[in-house]
């Protein structure tokens, strides 16, 4: 018997596209109904999935739910734990937080996942109002900036609390002197706060509408410059985002091409006891029809089976067995790919046993599963201390 691809609650939130054609019948194993959750309507992601759901509906007379979820630790849930969506897009560097849990996430439940494809490879950067007096990184150090901190992605919080002032050479407990922190609830609130006179300086993703919208404000926007070749700064960061990898950014708002920051991959993610037949099917479609989507958004070409074969290399999180069934049959998967994602599947199930561990032992103690409790993260760390963490395969 196959594994439901979904739970039918609180689809009332999707946004759904019309179904107009014939299925295939090579396509007979996807799910009569794909949902699939990304960040905000205003994202890159949210948009790139709408383009490419549009086409999987027209050619194969199924239907796909896109559900926009800011909050990164409410979409995990509903992936793992209310399973009301098949897939999540997330980027490698939040998937890290969610595994080992990190900050928000230690009192989460945990749950192993898996990767079904790549969705894009997203940059980053450091963005501030035209008229700012802030002209690089180096005059962050002046003392009294503002700086935006998205509430709702505990990665996000640690990029400006701990990868910014670390990229400074300064440490945790000088940033509290140095910079003034402005909580934003969502991305949009993130990004807009430099615009609207809220905050100085917001880590944002220069493909995202919201940016655009920015450019177009009255003084427009700048980004400050985060050297590639500056190894002693970029080795501070990478400290607190060892998912990324630092670049000069190439596509996105003009202000933003050519700038260096950082690109943070995001992938579509799943359950490992997903079904593989109908996570077979849906990477066949996703590789056969790429020529046929990769036009309607931008981040839609960044989808290639050549993306997603580079990405597989790099990254320790483990294809679904669906996805690696479809890269056999291709040719395109070897014997040292599936020694790699045996170890991978093995890391990620060390961090899942010790992080149940911890569950198990507070329930045993009446211990309250808290970030804010200091016992349980004292608890979480016994266990977890002699686990390696989740980096990019440089």
């Amino acid at each position: 018997m196959k594994i439901p691809f979904l739970r039918p609650a609180l689809l009332s939130l999707a946004v759904t596209v019309g179904v107009t054609s014939v299925a295939h019948a090579e396509y007979e194993d996807l799910p009569r109904l794909l949902v699939i959750g990304t960040p905000s309507t205003q994202t890159g992601s949210f948009a790139s999935t709408n383009g490419w759901a549009a086409v999987y509906q027209e050619q194969t007379d199924k239907a796909a739910r896109v559900v926009p979820e800011d909050s990164e630790m409410q979409r995990y849930r509903r992936l793992v734990e209310r399973q009301d969506i098949a897939l999540s897009s997330v980027s490698g560097a939040e998937m890290r937080y969610q595994l080992e849990g990190i900050d928000s996430y230690v009192a989460a439940p945990v749950s192993a996942q898996r990767m079904v494809w790549h969705h894009n490879d997203t940059p980053w950067g450091f963005v501030v109002s035209g008229d700012s007096d802030i002209e690089t990184m180096e005059d962050l150090k002046a003392g009294g900036v503002r700086v935006a901190q998205g509430a709702f992605s505990p990665a996000m919080t640690t990029t400006v609390r701990k990868g910014m002032p670390a990229y400074l050479g300064i440490s945790e407990d000088e940033a509290e002197n140095v910079f003034n922190y402005a909580p934003a609830s969502s991305y949009a609130e993130n990004c807009r706060s430099v615009v609207e006179g809220r905050a100085d300086v917001a880590w944002c993703a220069p493909i995202s509408s919201v940016l655009s919208e920015m450019e177009g404000a009255p003084g427009g926007i700048r980004w400050l410059n985060m050297d590639v070749d500056n190894k002693e700064a970029w080795e501070g960061f990478l400290q607190y985002s060892p998912m990324s990898i630092p670049a000069t950014i190439q596509f996105g708002v003009k202000t933003a091409v050519g700038v260096d920051g950082l690109t943070s991959n995001f992938i579509y993610a799943t359950r490992p006891e997903m079904d593989a037949d109908t996570v077979y099917a849906l990477v066949k479609w996703l590789h056969e029809n790429y020529d046929d989507y990769k036009g309607s958004h931008p981040l839609a070409t960044r989808m290639s089976l050549d993306m997603t074969l580079s990405y597989m290399k790099n990254s320790p999180i483990p294809l679904h067995e669906g996805t690696v069934r479809y890269l056999k049959e291709i040719g395109k998967w070897s014997d040292e790919d599936e020694q790699l994602r045996q170890e991978a599947i093995e890391h990620m199930d060390r961090w899942v046993e010790a992080r149940k561990a911890v569950m198990e032992e507070a329930r045993e103690k009446r211990i309250t599963p808290s970030a804010d409790n200091e016992e349980f993260v004292k608890l979480h760390e016994k266990h977890t201390k002699d686990l390696e963490g989740f980096k990019s395969r440089l």
